[in-house]
């Protein structure tokens, strides 16, 4: 399967969480979380050191959610993308994003290796969902 295709299989239903959700509307991680909400589609905040992001209740982690994304956004560091993997794999994630900047290759083959639907050819969420600034 292409990367157009697993983006597409990605996109066409939820639910999604965003890993790495910032407060700051400047920063991607919140840019990210906009996009969803821009686009129609409901995705879970995640982090551990907001209690909410633009409105929207925040999760420390995928194992606080009420439930389990089908797909994550990840916008962190790759050191720490590395780490997410896993705890994605653990909860039941069939897809992760690792949007530019958060992938590297071992980040890459831990999720691969661990059965994950991957995204991490550069491709970025906010120009696959038409997201505009607003």
């Amino acid at each position: 399967m292409n990367v157009s295709n697993t983006i597409d299989d990605f996109l066409a239903s939820g639910p999604w969480a965003v890993v790495g959700a910032s407060t700051n509307r400047e920063k991607y991680g919140n840019k990210v979380l906009r996009a969803y909400f821009q686009s129609g589609r409901e995705a879970y905040p995640i982090n551990p050191k907001a209690d909410e992001v633009e409105g929207h209740e925040a999760y420390a982690d995928l194992g606080s959610l009420p439930e389990t994304p089908r797909g994550i956004s990840v916008i962190t560091p790759p050191a720490v993308t590395e780490k997410v993997v896993e705890s994605a794999a653990d909860a039941g994630v069939e897809f992760v994003w690792m949007q530019p900047g958060a992938e590297s290759p071992e980040a890459v083959r831990k999720a691969e290796e661990r059965g994950l639907r991957v995204i991490a050819d550069g491709s970025c969420l906010l120009v696959a969902v038409g997201y505009r600034e607003g």
